[in-house]
């Protein structure tokens, strides 16, 4: 009797073992044979610390998801933050970490960043001759997919593409043709107001007046009179959400109320918290939707878990960022820097967004620009 029951009891704990194993995608996996290293290289301290936290929310994210499911090759997936202060010598002096955990042996497998296109571009002089993958989620300055890099891509799309987007929603959708184009003092402010005003005057419209700010500026007493004697119908401005808001607001004060688009720069919630009660109205361009618009609740849970904020529309490209490039390691079967950038060269993506592609290059192929409008104080997509 007793031998009966051991054998039922050893038959039902076969079974049940059995059982679980079948469900064993629920179940966590850790992976077993080291570490891999992912350096976020973004603002994480100063005026830009909240772009730069969205960034490495989405990275932070997709690693977990990874590292629960056995990681990447059997490694785990660690992620780790840079802070470039938005200052390229920071972002430059920033390398030398990354440098000294390639000479200890670290497997360092890539760089996820820079926020902006002036950190990007100094610090790339730097990782070109690494042994390492470079992709930034955000910086769109046109001349660093032209530089030959052969580490380099984007999750974005570039400010050609923003400026031909931006321009033909203005005079097209819009109707508008005299266009105020107001920039911040960075390459990437600079860089965008350029190719805008040359798509503006392209499709028959005209630059009313263009007036350079300064990066971080607050108060625009002298710059709303220029834009006011230029009597524009639409004011375009390249810069970033530490200066949107309060250009939004006096201009409002002031009795300026005509059609304003800000860039992919001033896409975050700042731009609408600090606007004082004037951003209704306001346009946006945008690299990514807005995470409510591609994000589930399941995954604005596991963002939560895992950051304990809301996801901001950075937490998108971030993410992307990181999908990309485990596919890519996925689809090569390495580490090894030069192979995993033919594999994202050569493959196409299923990322949170969208299916993506690159060109030899590293631009995205076929890459989109999302605008979206201030609406009740959220942003609403526009359709168009």
């Amino acid at each position: 009797m007793i031998h009966k029951r051991l054998v039922c009891i050893i038959a039902l704990l076969t079974l049940i073992a059995m059982m679980l194993s079948g469900c064993g995608g629920g179940r966590s996996q850790a992976p077993t044979k080291g570490q891999v290293i992912v350096y976020v290289a973004v603002p994480l301290s100063g005026f830009q610390a909240n772009g730069g936290q969205t960034v490495l929310g989405g990275v932070r994210l997709a690693a977990e998801e990874l590292n629960r499911s056995g990681g990447l090759l059997g490694y785990e997936v660690v992620v780790r933050p840079l802070d470039d202060e938005s200052d390229s010598d920071v972002a430059v002096e920033q390398v030398a970490e990354i440098q000294a955990a390639l000479a200890r042996g670290e497997r360092v497998m890539a760089v996820i960043g820079h926020l902006n296109s002036g950190q990007t571009l100094a610090a790339m002089e730097l990782y070109k001759g690494m042994p390492l993958v470079v992709i930034t989620p955000t910086a769109s300055e046109q001349s660093l997919t032209e530089r030959g890099y052969t580490n380099f891509f984007r999750v974005n799309a570039s400010d050609a593409v923003q400026a031909q987007v931006d321009a033909r929603f203005l005079v097209e959708h819009l109707g508008t043709q005299r266009i105020a184009v107001v920039h911040n003092d960075t390459e990437y402010g600079r860089g965008l107001a350029a190719s805008l005003v040359a798509e503006v005057q392209r499709l028959g419209g005209a630059v009313a007046v263009q007036v350079e700010v300064e990066e971080g500026q607050m108060r625009y007493t002298d710059e709303v009179t220029r834009l006011q004697a230029a009597t524009p119908d639409a004011v375009f401005y390249a810069g970033y959400e530490i200066e949107a808001p309060y250009l939004r607001e006096q201009l409002m004060r002031a009795g300026v109320t005509i059609p304003m688009l800000a860039s992919d720069g001033a896409f975050l919630g700042a731009t609408i918290d600090e606007a004082d009660g004037t951003a209704e109205g306001l346009y946006v361009s945008a690299f990514a939707p807005s995470p409510r618009a591609v994000g589930n609740r399941l995954w604005f849970e596991a963002y939560q878990a895992v950051e304990y904020r809301n996801p901001d529309t950075y937490s998108v490209n971030g993410y992307v960022a990181m999908q990309l490039l485990a596919q890519a390691v996925k689809k090569s079967n390495t580490f090894d820097a030069p192979k995993v950038a033919d594999a994202l060269r050569s493959s196409n993506f299923e990322t949170l967004i969208n299916q993506l592609s690159y060109t030899p290059q590293g631009d995205v192929a076929n890459a989109r620009i999302w605008i979206y409008q201030v609406i009740a104080d959220q942003f609403q997509q526009v359709e168009w």
